[in-house]
């Protein structure tokens, strides 16, 4: 018999449940009366015992249970505080869902290390009021909050204008060179122009991380410049209890996912079909495989999905490629499983151009969608509201609400616009630049389907969501091509 709590009732106004579901509800009251008249020993886990079984995101499939050991936990806690120190004066604020791994092994170093936890409203809207509330010392978030951070503060700057623009400009020079100097750049840039921009965050944040998908370099140069401190990024899985690999402390070199953490050791192996081999100039390359104490358990109840990832030597095959760089940083490159071909035989990676789109200033989250029956890629645009309707009354367009704004071609043309200025600036090749592109008023989220509890782009669900305006944006490019054809 499984039991199931309700906080809060009484036990008349609780639904039932048949016999045959094996499931009892109870209120939480009456759970803590049942546990106080019938007393257990406390039993001490031990390492090999599981701790949890956390679900990885199902970004192209079906979520699978990874089960994790207590072992491996802390395994992964230990490996990574030898270079990331958190003390009992810091504070951490909770906003990532614990559904993710990266939050959990926080969690972990954040209790063992006596640090204080804040826990947000529970509405992303409202996420800066906690910050201003909370003033933490420990910000850890994901590229698309870091993304929307960014490109406020460049539009806010744009905006301000005149001597302001100017000053900031001045400013963020100034300190980028003394950082590429290694030397400390001067305290009254802070005061003049980055305290106000700190305070955004609460103004004591001295350890921002970055972590579950690629931040781009320049917005980490940017955070770096802004925000002051240390800004860290590293790589990790749920099937590797989270951290892999993390910058190191003090390190200003830009674009890796620092070096592998001292739990786990990491190898590249040889992937020809995709030209990656250790052989390579002047970097060796391939799929990063990992084996040590982090490793997880298993996919409950799935050995057929196990032995997939998991080889005979034990080491964990993690579908990412990556190059080694000058000590021992490693940089991913690509992904092994999430890309599709091109019908003239490219092959894509879309969330690393999804990454490049996400700095526009009217994209709030973005689908990027191809096959090997088109010639071309097209996105799924949610817009940033704030953003499209002050664009609009710049150009003088009157809408009645953000759908009829979004479905006017002169919208879309100007979002696809700055899509291609931000893919120059990124040097994205010819074919990975989208060419078509429709807009949508609504967020993808959890609750739609089309978001995974990380965060991420559920693919099949939004191919699937989305179908009739990618079928219409591919029917549109051949109309267009067609009399190119005839030339």
């Amino acid at each position: 018999m499984c039991s199931a709590y309700s906080v809060g009732g009484d036990d008349a106004n609780l639904p039932s449940t048949p016999v045959t579901t094996g499931v009892q509800i109870i209120t939480y009251s009456r759970l803590l009366i049942q546990g106080k008249a019938s007393p257990q020993p406390f039993c001490l886990p031990k390492p090999e015992d599981v701790a949890t079984i956390c679900y990885t995101s199902g970004t192209t499939g079906t979520p699978k249970g990874a089960v994790l050991s207590h072992g491996n936990l802390i395994a992964n806690v230990a490996g990574s505080s030898l270079n990331i120190k958190f003390y009992p004066s810091d504070v951490y604020i909770s906003y990532l869902p614990l559904a993710h791994i990266y939050e959990r092994v926080n969690q972990i170093a954040a209790l063992h290390c006596g640090v204080a936890i804040g826990f947000y409203q529970g509405d992303n809207l409202k996420l800066m009021d906690d910050l201003a509330a909370l003033r933490p010392t420990i910000f850890a978030s994901v590229p698309r909050l870091y993304n929307r951070i960014y490109t406020a503060i460049t539009n806010a700057v744009k905006e301000s204008g005149g001597l302001k623009e100017k000053l900031f400009h001045t400013a963020y020079n100034a300190k980028r060179q003394a950082i590429l100097k290694g030397k400390n750049p001067s305290p009254v840039w802070d005061k003049l122009v980055f305290n106000k921009i700190k305070a955004r965050l609460g103004g004591r944040v001295r350890l921002m991380s970055s972590g579950a998908s690629p931040l781009s370099a320049d917005v980490m140069e940017f955070l770096r410049i802004c925000f002051g401190g240390e800004v860290l990024e590293g790589y990790g899985m749920t099937e590797t209890s989270c951290i892999i690999s993390a910058m190191d402390i003090g390190d200003r070199s830009i674009g890796h996912v620092g070096s592998p953490t001292a739990s786990c050791e990491v190898k590249l192996v040889d992937v020809p079909e995709m030209n990656y081999t250790s052989d390579d100039q002047p970097y060796p390359r391939g799929e990063i495989c990992v084996r040590g104490p982090i490793i997880f358990q298993g996919y409950y109840k799935d050995e057929v999905q196990t032995k997939e990832v998991i080889d005979e030597d034990g080491w964990l095959h993690t579908g990412d490629i990556g190059l080694w760089l000058p000590g021992g940083r490693l940089k991913i490159i690509d992904r092994k499983k999430n890309i599709f071909k091109l019908a003239q035989g490219e092959y894509i990676a879309p969330e690393k151009i999804e990454n490049v789109y996400a700095k526009c200033k009217f994209i709030a989250q973005c689908f990027i969608y191809g096959d090997s029956f088109n010639s071309s890629l097209v996105g799924i645009v949610a817009v940033e509201p704030e953003v499209m309707k002050a664009w609009a009354a710049s150009e003088g367009i009157q809408c009645e609400d953000l759908r009829q704004l979004c479905a006017d071609p002169r919208a879309r043309a100007a979002v696809l616009a700055d899509m291609d200025s931000v893919g120059k600036e990124a040097q994205l090749r010819g074919f990975e630049f989208a060419k078509a592109v429709r807009l949508v008023a609504e967020p993808f989220t959890v609750d739609n389907g089309l978001l995974t509890p990380t965060f991420k782009v559920k693919r099949q669900q939004a191919k699937t969501y989305f179908a009739k305006e990618i079928s219409d944006m591919y029917a549109e490019l051949r109309e267009a091509e067609a009399p190119r054809s005839k030339l």
